[in-house]
């Protein structure tokens, strides 16, 4: 809750590549401002995101996302991205929480009754070395509590498709137990979400929710494994004060 007569409601949107202003390879809302887009691009796509979402551009919080374990506390707008973070979390409403990805897997976390949310950018190697409990850990101790938290895991590279050696999917697997797979083409694979599924749950989790999409299968998403150079979707999530409690 927050003042009194308002109610806190989370919100989830996860974006495609449709409806921008980016021109080839980024074509056409690119939401990455590190790909080689032109920038200015950038910016009237992510303005077009903030007025689609109900809020102003400046309380849209970036990442400079690096592959890493790193989770930041944001408790305020911020005009640039969290520097070198892969998770940021708020208790603050109104304050939208951005991931970016083009195969990675990105995660949207809240616990409603605690007013906990949180974005999390978990590829091979973030995966690997445990953001996801990294993340809840903070969360934790803003409040949240596991049962309560419910996660959202949106579009990423398949288990069908996302091919790498067998050594590495071997070493995935022994520190993320689950994400072991077998591509279309019977050769060694990992599905990322498979494992942090399973992650979440194991660590008491109450509800994991999973977007089927395959970033590399679905022409409209952005995929860096497809073509190379290319745009970045968004998750978004926030917690939205408005109306009157009943």
């Amino acid at each position: 809750m927050t003042a009194a007569g308002s109610v806190l409601r989370t919100r989830r949107v996860t974006t495609t590549r449709a409806g921008g202003f980016s021109k080839a390879p980024y074509e056409s809302f690119n939401l990455g401002d590190h790909v080689g887009d032109d920038p200015e691009a950038v910016r009237r796509n992510r303005l077009r995101l903030a007025e689609s979402i109900g809020l102003p551009p400046e309380r849209l919080i970036w990442m400079e996302q690096i592959h890493g374990r790193t989770v930041e506390i944001v408790d305020g707008p911020r005009t640039e991205p969290v520097p070198t973070t892969d998770a940021i979390v708020t208790t603050q409403p109104d304050l939208a929480l951005v991931v970016l990805s083009a195969d990675c897997v990105p995660i949207l976390l809240s616990d409603d009754e605690a007013g906990v949310i949180a974005a999390v950018h978990a590829g091979r190697i973030g995966a690997r070395i445990g953001i996801v409990p990294r993340v809840l850990d903070v969360m934790i101790s803003l409040g949240a509590k596991p049962e309560r938290i419910g996660a959202f895991l949106g579009p990423a590279a398949s288990g069908r498709q996302y091919e790498v050696p067998a050594a590495m999917r071997a070493d995935v697997e022994r520190h993320l137990p689950g994400s072991a797979t077998t591509t279309v083409r019977k050769t060694p694979g990992l599905d990322l979400r498979a494992g942090i599924r399973r992650q979440l749950e194991a660590a008491g989790v109450g509800a994991v929710a999973v977007d089927p999409r395959c970033t590399i299968e679905d022409k409209t998403l952005f995929s860096h494994r497809r073509g190379a150079p290319t745009g970045r979707i968004a998750g978004v999530i926030w917690m939205s004060s408005e109306g009157e409690s009943a």
